[in-house]
């Protein structure tokens, strides 16, 4: 497989350098119908680390009747030893004290939480109201701050709600505010059903700036329900913005909401970003193949388009 392209035309105001937040081990594999083998999901992992992710989100300490998918993480994380010891960041999703509990006893160092800016997906992902789910992970951001532990909190519904519609920028704003006022080192803001545009992204980052939260603690999680998800991209990287989640072979989708689709393809991400002239440590080839790999164990085509049109080079 060879990469010749994109030639690489810097354009002007964007930063130097991306962290991507890979999330193709938990949020793609989660919303798969049958589970995944435990050691098929460690050599997945394995292989983004050797493509040169270094932030790898590993998988979800959630009761396995929610999520079924990842019911194997007390299996899973102590494999994946040899890649937190080269040095790759494994974070794992916590929904409350139990999960906490439950991370905390195989060593994880990074936790994340995952609250919702409206109240009907609120009710729908954690049967509480949006007040009642900050209220739950205060002692979980709390402990977990005490060991030592970084902790993400992600925001779903940030531009679109299937059920409530449009979500007004300060409504946001304040359940943003509330999470990172709980203790969170850096917060995700999700896209979680790909309605929105990238002035939406913009006047979003400008009002969470306005509130006093700097774009370093921000990260961006777009679906490419519409094919907005690099344009949203490119927009909040215009504005600073240097930590953007995406999934290898634009793998998931959410569980919760039948009209979220996929997840920016982290390959499309890279050739976007490889373009531009900002670094991420990726290796595209690499990448593209360990995707490749994963939709054989899957049975099924990757929907990355970057994916498909490297794979068919000759």
């Amino acid at each position: 497989m060879s990469v010749g392209l994109p030639m690489t035309v810097p354009a002007p105001g964007l930063p130097a350098r991306v962290r991507i937040h890979e999330v193709g081990a938990r949020d793609g594999l989660q919303n798969e119908k049958t589970a995944v083998p435990t050691e098929v999901k460690a050599e997945f992992i394995r292989r983004l680390a050797a493509a040169g992710l270094t932030t790898i989100e590993a998988t979800s300490f959630v009761h396995p009747k929610w999520v079924p998918q990842l019911a194997d993480a007390e299996q899973l994380f102590p494999l994946l030893a040899d890649v937190g010891a080269a040095g790759a960041a494994l974070p794992v999703l916590v929904p409350n004290e139990r999960g906490l509990d439950r991370a905390l006893a195989l060593g994880a160092t990074r936790i994340a939480v995952f609250g919702s800016a409206t109240e009907t997906f609120a009710s729908r992902n954690l049967n509480r109201t949006v007040a009642e789910s900050l209220a739950m992970f205060e002692p979980v951001v709390a402990r977990a701050k005490d060991g030592g532990a970084h902790v993400r909190g992600y925001l779903s519904m940030c531009f679109g709600d299937p059920w409530e519609g449009a979500v007004p920028v300060h409504q946001v704003v304040s359940v943003a505010k509330a999470l990172l006022d709980l203790g969170c080192d850096e917060l995700s803001l999700g896209d979680t059903i790909g309605v929105a545009t990238p002035g939406h992204v913009q006047a979003l980052l400008t009002g969470l700036n306005a509130a006093g939260v700097g774009t370093d603690r921000i990260g961006v999680h777009f679906h490419d329900t519409y094919g907005q998800a690099l344009s949203n991209t490119l927009a909040a990287l215009q504005h600073g913005v240097t930590t953007v989640d995406a999934s290898a072979g634009g793998l998931g989708g959410c569980p919760y909401a039948k009209s979220a689709t996929g997840n920016l393809a982290t390959e499309d991400l890279v050739w976007m970003l490889d373009g531009l002239g900002i670094e991420t440590g990726v290796d595209l080839a690499a990448l593209t193949a360990t995707s490749v790999w994963m939709a054989e164990q899957l049975g099924r085509p990757s929907p990355s388009r970057t994916v498909r049109a490297l794979s068919h080079k000759e």
